[in-house]
């Protein structure tokens, strides 16, 4: 089998376009009442939006209860919500260790209080997060619908502040780590499509011990999870050039650090939230997104967060989380569901050939990464994209150690090297 005719494999003329599934009923409780009708009329509505494929997440403590224990029936069920999706004509990518989802901590009992381990030092633990990755890995290995595993979901915010509780390791632990789990999905599943993503402290926090080289070098893909209500929108306001372009922005700071010049990129998490991004404003907040996304190159796809509203019977989500969806708690389409719907259309019937980018700007976060604030909003490389796309130039970004390196520069397709100073000079 070639890496073509994997789900996971994106033709240049193809991006992939889909959600991140949030059950209707009972959110990600749902594994707790597992009903397969209601899995299929979300799904359903899932696939009415022309989408290709879902992202979906067991959570980790209702799968993996003790650490020698893999409910075998939540396994079962894992594999009957990706049969339907495959009824569909739905790919599935599939979270191991939730982990944290929406601002809610799903960690099993073996890992806190009085059996408080290390989540990704400690041998045990690590061996039993192996176990359980390579066991949904070989559930689905068979099944032709299924992409191949993410980690989890942005698992770094476990690693250090501002998480209240963080478990702390050093870059080469987190490393170490990364690699060990990748390992066992690529044990279970051969050749599919494994990758771990995090949230952008990776990208922004100075003292984050998971890192962009991490990121962009380890796994299948570079996943990408875009939010501006990181600084971005409070700073650039709702319809501001930094705003629109922030999935972009990622997408191109990911390219510095790639050791690949054609690796793929997978904007893996995006979403509009209010109300930074008033409801009135969610569709043209996509459009401007995703239409910015795909003026990058290799951009394996795009998946939205998230296909369905929380149910406001649900208690204690910030509010925003109650308005995310795609479609409403009952399936309806919202605008950014009608938005993401039509670009998907126009995207299957065009060539995806973006011009390449000939100006880059210059990152320089320090050989430790211990200045990547400068990549944050309000630092200086950020807001040198900002001005250079306001500006009406397409820019990439290059590592300092790397922009005087021609055959790097080449490969690219980068002409001309800037730096921040003499953009916002």
């Amino acid at each position: 089998m070639t890496s073509d005719d994997l789900p996971g494999a994106a033709p240049a003329a193809a991006p992939r376009f889909g959600a991140n599934y949030t059950p209707s009923q009972g959110w990600f409780h749902h594994w707790l009442d597992f009903d397969i009708d209601a899995v299929r009329r979300d799904l359903d509505a899932v696939a009415a939006l022309g989408l290709d494929h879902v992202r979906v997440f067991p959570i980790w403590p209702y799968f993996q209860p003790n650490r020698t224990l893999i409910r075998p029936r939540a396994v079962e069920q894992l594999v009957a919500l990706a049969d339907a999706a495959a009824e569909r004509g739905l790919d599935v990518n599939v979270d191991g260790l939730q982990g944290h989802l929406s601002s809610f901590d799903f960690l099993p009992a073996w890992t806190q209080t009085w059996h408080r381990r290390n989540l990704f030092t400690d041998p045990e633990v690590v061996s039993g997060q192996r176990e359980y990755l390579r066991t949904l890995a070989a559930a689905l290995a068979d099944r032709p619908n299924f992409i191949g595993m993410t980690i989890g979901n942005e698992i770094n915010q476990f690693a250090a502040e501002p998480h209240p509780d963080p478990d702390r390791i050093t870059p080469e632990q987190a490393d170490a780590w990364l690699r060990a789990v990748l390992s066992a999905c690529e044990e279970g599943a051969p050749g599919r499509l494994h990758l771990h993503a995090e949230y952008d402290a990776a990208w922004y926090q100075d003292d984050q011990p998971f890192t962009p080289a991490q990121a962009a070098r380890l796994g299948a893909v570079t996943a990408v999870h875009s939010w501006v209500f990181n600084g971005t929108a409070q700073r650039h306001g709702r319809d501001g050039v930094a705003t629109g372009q922030h999935a972009a922005y990622m997408i191109e700071l990911s390219k510095a650090w790639a050791l690949e010049p054609r690796r793929p990129v997978w904007l893996q998490e995006v979403g509009a939230p209010a109300p930074l991004i008033p409801a009135a404003d969610a569709a043209a907040f996509t459009e401007a997104t995703v239409s910015a996304a795909l003026d990058c190159a290799d951009v394996w796809g795009v998946t939205w967060w998230c296909s369905h509203d929380v149910s406001r019977s649900l208690a204690d989500f910030p509010e925003l989380e109650y308005s995310l969806g795609l479609l409403t708690n009952e399936g309806q389409v919202k605008p950014a569901g009608e938005a993401l719907a039509r670009l998907a259309k126009e995207a299957r019937g065009a060539v995806y050939a973006p011009v390449p980018r000939t100006t880059a700007l210059v990152v320089d976060v320090g050989p430790d990464f211990a200045a990547r604030s400068v990549c944050a909003p309000g630092g200086a490389v950020f807001e040198a994209f900002a001005r250079l796309a306001a500006d009406g130039v397409r820019p990439t970004l290059v590592l300092a150690e790397r922009a005087g390196d021609i055959a790097h520069l080449a490969a690219r397709g980068i002409r001309e090297v800037v730096r921040a100073p003499e953009v916002l000079g």
